[in-house]
């Protein structure tokens, strides 16, 4: 831990731009925040395009929340079959794929929306704790949710992610919106000399991987770059360039910490028993005591519904789907045709989770967005979404589903006439609809693409803004009260439980699950492409219907993609969900989800 830290801070020494160095281990536990003498105590994030500022734009943020930030998301982007940056993050979160100013036109990052999970109010997300057993028990949360400035990177011992190394030092905390130059950024340089010794494995590198044909970005700055610090130490760094810093809620004792191995109780990820699932390959959430954090149950919903999900049927969906991912090949992964790994959520109409179980290579981001995912297509898809939305006290989060009645010109909208995939309201919730034309109106969902911003995505961020103003307020000491285990103020439907929990999501890979046509709940998938997400969740969730006779997704009658738009004279149809084609292992088997 002190040879990352003393690395870090020997290049920016020698660079002249202190900086705070945060290191993490794999399930997000904080190891050390490092201040060094001169660095900036703050990070500011962009404004708005237009100047009105709105959710965080322009917010100035403790430059250790930034560090932190980033270290999370190259530790919980990464896998032993690819190694991603917070640059990679950038590239994939923004309103064109890949961002430039001469790929104007083309579609959303495929990752659109995700640097809004992970979210400090996160309910799945474990708290630090300062003392006791379960003080380091994981997955942890992000003071910012993930990152997509450049300065984060995983770190990787003998092939294997072990945590993540996040820098803060040129007073920005923004994101790389052209990725067709090479840019010079201190913070990427200062991690990268970091990770020496600890270097991600080049053929899993980003730029190694390609999506929809596109090579991933990296990093900026080649190691042959750096200053020659493998000499440094830490009884070199400190106290001579800076020191340990407490950060509440993350890092409270400045001591340097021991991180936990990936896979023992003690990390909160773990195999699971013959008990928890048939499967043997599937790993679960754990409390550090050996409990099941999450396990296979019956739905809550019985005063909602007629028939909840019973616990068989919880299983068979979280089984069906999980022998789909074994089959699967996978999108984000080398070497090539690898097999996908992911996390898949169950939750009932109350987004009350039944069950989560994961691949034990899946990304750790995916644990929280596979969630994310299952309660938005759930909560989108219910009778109950638009008069959940109205009665949220924030006047931002009621106005949007006005946006989305008028759009659809459809009075009766999130009202339960329709199923909606995470793909479907994705395409609503973007500033150009359809996604990446130019010149068009934004979707509903959305901010207009004069004001929208990575930081400002609409409905997404507006849900969240007054959890993550109240966690800041925590953190730097400004308020004793951190932010609830509870996103959104959206009325409860049980006691100190909303359906959103944890947030929404706005990028491909859920669907609701219907007993007939009736709605009783909703899977999630996130981990190894959004087609392979959406086949996952979808034909998961045909084949648990086939197995057992009592369920399956929505009515073809009633899915999104029967939803037409008018846009300019020409209707634009929404979309529900998109398999990809020739997606299995073993087998040549192509259109796998046509005509269910």
């Amino acid at each position: 831990m002190g040879k990352i830290v003393a690395q870090a801070a020997a290049q920016a020494s020698q660079s002249g731009h202190p900086a705070v160095i945060a290191v993490v281990d794999r399930v997000g536990n904080v190891l050390a925040v490092f201040r060094m003498t001169g660095s900036p105590a703050s990070a500011t994030i962009p404004g708005a395009p237009n100047g009105d500022n709105i959710d965080i734009q322009g917010l100035s943020v403790p430059a250790e929340a930034a560090a932190i930030a980033k270290a999370l998301t190259g530790a919980y982007l990464s896998s032993a079959g690819n190694a991603f940056s917070s640059r990679t993050a950038s590239m994939i979160v923004q309103e064109h794929f890949p961002p430039g100013p001469s790929t104007v036109g083309l579609e959303s990052g495929p990752l659109f929306g995700v640097q809004f999970s992970q979210l400090p109010c996160s309910d799945l997300a474990a708290r630090f704790k300062a003392a006791g057993a379960d003080a380091l028990i994981g997955p942890k949360r992000s003071p910012l949710g993930l990152s997509a400035d450049p300065g984060g990177f995983p770190l990787y011992v003998n092939g294997v992610v072990v945590g993540g190394v996040g820098v803060s030092a040129d007073g920005v905390y923004g994101l790389d919106g052209n990725v067709l130059d090479t840019d010079t950024d201190f913070d990427e340089r200062i991690a990268l000399a970091a990770t020496i010794g600890f270097e991600a494995p080049e053929a899993i590198r980003a730029n190694r991987i390609h999506v929809d044909g596109t090579q991933l970005r990296y990093s900026d700055t080649a190691y042959g770059s750096l200053f020659d610090v493998a000499g440094a130490t830490y009884a070199q760094t400190a106290p001579a360039l800076g020191s340990l810093v407490a950060v509440k809620g993350y890092f409270e004792t400045a001591a340097l910490r021991a991180g936990t191995a990936y896979g023992s109780e003690a990390s909160g990820l773990r195999a699971s028993t013959a008990a928890e699932f048939s499967d043997r390959d599937a790993f679960v959430l754990t409390d550090g005591s050996g409990a099941n954090r999450f396990p296979i149950r019956a739905g809550t919903d019985g005063a909602d519904i007629a028939q909840p999900l019973t616990a068989d049927e919880a299983r068979a969906l979280l089984e069906e789907a999980f022998k789909v991912m074994t089959r699967a090949r996978a999108q984000i992964r080398q070497p090539l045709d690898s097999r996908a790994q992911v996390t898949i959520s169950l939750v009932d109409t109350r987004g009350q989770v039944l069950g989560i179980v994961r691949s034990a290579d899946a990304p750790i981001f995916g644990t929280d967005v596979s969630l994310q995912k299952a309660r938005t297509a759930t909560f989108f898809s219910g009778a109950f979404a638009g008069a959940e939305l109205l009665a949220d006290p924030g006047s931002d989060v009621q106005g949007f589903v006005g946006k989305v009645r008028s759009f659809l010109s459809d009075a009766n909208a999130l009202t339960g006439t329709h199923a909606f995939a995470d793909r479907s309201g994705g395409n609503l919730s973007r500033p150009y609809f359809p996604d990446g034309e130019v010149g068009t109106a934004n979707g509903p969902l959305s901010r207009p693409i004069a004001q929208w911003s990575p930081f400002s995505t609409g409905l997404q961020s507006a849900l969240v803004l007054t959890n993550l103003a109240q966690h800041l307020q925590y953190v730097t000491g400004a308020s004793a009260t951190d932010t609830p285990q509870r996103c959104t103020f959206l009325p409860e439907v049980a006691a100190g439980q909303n359906r959103l929990q944890n947030g929404i999501q706005i990028f491909p890979g859920s669907v609701p699950v219907y007993r007939g046509s009736t709605l009783v709940g909703g899977i999630g998938v996130s981990g190894d492409g959004i087609d392979q997400d959406d086949m996952i969740s979808f034909l998961g969730t045909h084949n648990a219907g086939v197995r057992l006779g009592s369920l399956g997704n929505a009515p073809a009658a009633i899915r999104a993609d029967q939803i037409v738009v008018n846009v300019s004279g020409r209707p634009v149809r929404l979309r529900y969900v998109q398999c990809p084609f020739a997606p299995f292992l073993d087998t040549n088997q192509q259109n796998v989800c046509e005509g269910l």
